[in-house]
């Protein structure tokens, strides 16, 4: 009973990744005293049956048993648990009290033998060395000129409980499922986004008028070096359309453009098309096509955003004005989000065309697909309804199953969840309004055990929209903070441009928008001048990539395990990777001062056995920023200023 992963009642895959294990779990119970055995198998894309994966029994939690599972292959999985009674394991412990009681021990003897037996029967025959190990415990089985004792313990010995436990004998098998699991490309879990502004890539200002002149494709593509050198994986493009001209926001989101003021990307078409054109200022398609092979070139994949709303000159406008919603006045509603009023967007309305709407979507998805899009940012997907996402991500899915879809869905846990249910891969999160010990650690847990089969998070640092308060008062303590928490405790975690600067102005006390937002214009930047003064970032960010890359433990988003600290400031949880080549586990240990405003010192009490230790082991931790050694047990001092370091990344060495 109570099978998990199990999404919408099976209706909707549970979420996968090749190579990334995922948990298995259920209730098991049987009649009577007899055991039971319980193991999940899994069904691959191409229909084979998988070897069958042992469930252990919950460590706290009567009658729960795991298993952990891992599909190798891109494609729809499924995946069944089979209960049932094991009679091996019945003796086994019938036998332990029994035969040193003196009670049947000839019939218990005869009974084991008979098991041993079956056992031998099912064996492959080229398994010599397990054959041997069943003729001699069936021989010690038989021989009642051997001691009583002597015999026991050659039923009980280590090498046969193993060779039983992996050739078990199933009776009365009972199967729930199967229930669909789809295992995505590896982007879909583990990335490092940086999301920029093209047209302030490579922009000038005229020294004499003021004027700034956009960049292009062209300059923009001379950025990606430096981005693809600090590690990231992933460019992300906020809209590269026609920006609408009717209702033009100016600086600041302000209803006062002067002639030279660049607009929204977000308020998307105008006479230079729509949503299957590119901005003139750009460049053309061919410019486009020049900067993702040169991302590719780089290790960078390409991102666009897919925001399905219209300036009030989009071409859709005019050629289906039943795709909006027209007020009691005869007006086009425009977008608002109290109180922010974006005049200069019209939301669509799927009410009176979904079909249409639907196909001129694909039309545009599958457009951009073959420019080399594989991955798209959605804007606001919760506020469209989610059948059309479930058959638009299947739609996709179908035919090509590496197209990637990141909700950008700042909203109630429920509609976060089910968008990541219906098949979006990634999901931007609440970790931005997540600042607190408390609240990481609380958030932190949801995210890697509860909520991990329905969305994997994509950790943000900031975003065009978003500069929380932490930022604008934290200094850049506060900067690197949140960068190290992204880093480690996602697999996936994004930067947009200026965060390696520290920009942190907000437009007022208790805004969370930009002072001179780039939503709304271009961005000059000087990163030559930031390098050669001291004034980035960008060092740190790389090293955390460079981390990220060295350790599978930080690749992987079910593994968080937090620990505790005796201040209220110091956040500490780790990461672990067991070893697929039969060399130690990768292990990562965190520990942040969330405080950007003082040193803080405490005691940091880890749980030794999460780490694959034992209590009383004494380990070495390699600090991967200062690269210092310590020596660390189960309680360890530890002193962070984050005017120097505000973070240790440990990774755990063999114990002494």
């Amino acid at each position: 009973m109570n099978v998990m992963p199990v999404v919408d009642l099976g209706r909707q895959p549970a979420k996968a990744t090749v190579d990334e294990p995922f948990p298995v779990s259920a209730t098991v119970f049987r009649e009577g005293h007899d055991k039971l055995g319980a193991e999940v198998v899994l069904t691959g894309p191409d229909g084979r049956r998988r070897p069958p994966v042992r469930m252990v029994k919950h460590p706290e939690v009567p009658d729960r048993y795991d298993a952990w599972v891992t599909p190798d292959a891109l494609g729809a999985w499924t995946f069944e648990v089979q209960a049932w009674s094991d009679p091996l394991a019945t003796w086994e412990h019938a036998a332990g009290l029994k035969i040193p009681a003196g009670v049947d021990v000839e019939l218990m003897f005869t009974e084991g033998r008979l098991l041993l037996e079956r056992v031998r029967e099912g064996l492959d025959k080229s398994d010599r060395h397990g054959h041997g190990i069943l003729e001699g415990a069936i021989d010690a089985a038989s021989d009642t000129q051997r001691p009583v004792g002597a015999r026991l313990a050659a039923l009980q010995a280590p090498e046969l409980v193993a060779l039983l436990e992996a050739n078990p004998l199933r009776e009365l098998v009972t199967v729930e499922g199967p229930y669909p699991a789809y295992a995505d490309r590896t982007r879909a879990l583990y990335g490092s986004w940086y999301e920029f502004f093209p047209r302030s890539e490579g922009a000038t200002r005229d020294p004499e008028t003021g004027r700034v002149t956009s960049g292009n494709f062209e300059t923009a593509a001379k950025r990606l070096d430096a981005v693809a050198a600090m590690g990231f994986d992933v460019i992300y493009l906020p809209p590269i359309h026609p920006i609408g001209e009717v209702n033009r926001k100016g600086p600041n989101n302000t209803l006062t453009p002067g002639p030279d003021d660049t607009g929204s990307p977000w308020a998307i078409g105008s006479k230079h098309g729509g949503h299957d054109a590119i901005h003139p200022d750009l460049g053309s398609f061919e410019d486009f096509d020049a900067f993702v092979a040169h991302a590719r070139d780089l290790g960078l994949e390409v991102a666009i955003d897919l925001a399905l709303q219209a300036a009030p000159d989009h071409p859709w406008v005019t050629s289906h004005p039943e795709w909006f919603t027209t007020r009691a006045d005869g007006t086009i509603a425009y977008a608002e989000n109290p109180p922010k009023k974006y005049q200069d967007i019209y939301p669509v309305n799927f009410d009176n065309d979904p079909i249409g709407i639907c196909r001129e979507v694909l039309r545009v998805v599958r457009l951009w697909m073959s420019h080399g899009v594989r991955i798209f940012r959605v804007d606001n997907p919760h506020t469209k309804p989610v059948a059309f996402w479930e058959w638009l991500l299947k739609e996709i899915r179908r035919t090509d199953p590496d197209v990637l879809f990141l909700s950008e869905a700042f909203t109630r846990p429920a509609m976060m969840h089910g968008l990541g249910a219906i098949g979006f891969h990634q999901s931007y999160t609440y970790f931005t309004w997540r600042n607190a010990k408390w609240e990481l650690e609380e958030y932190l847990r949801e995210l890697s055990t509860e909520s991990d089969h329905l969305m994997r998070p994509n950790f943000f640092v900031n975003t065009p929209d978003i500069l929380h308060a932490y930022l604008q008062y934290g200094g850049p303590a506060a900067f690197k903070i949140r960068a190290a928490i992204a880093a480690t405790g996602s697999p996936s975690w994004g930067v947009y441009a200026g965060f390696e600067l520290f920009e942190h102005v907000a437009v007022k006390p208790g805004s969370e928008e930009y002072l001179d937002s780039e939503k709304y214009q271009i961005r000059l930047r000087d990163w030559d001048a930031a390098e050669r003064e001291g004034r980035t970032l960008a060092p740190y960010l790389t090293r955390l990539n460079e981390i990220r890359r060295a350790h599978p433990s930080l690749q992987l988003l079910r593994n968080v395990h937090v620990h505790h600290s005796d201040d209220e400031n110091i956040l500490v949880f780790s990461k672990r990777a067991s070893s697929t080549t039969g060399g130690e586990d990768d292990i990562v240990l965190v520990v942040v001062n969330v405080d950007p405003h003082a040193t803080r010192e405490t005691m940091v009490h880890l749980d030794l056995p999460a780490l694959g230790l034992s209590w009383g082991d004494s380990f070495v931790v390699h600090d991967e920023i200062t690269h210092e050694d310590w020596s660390w047990g189960q309680h360890n001092y530890v002193r962070l200023d984050p005017s120097h370091e505000p973070a240790h990344i440990l990774t755990v060495r063999s114990p002494r």
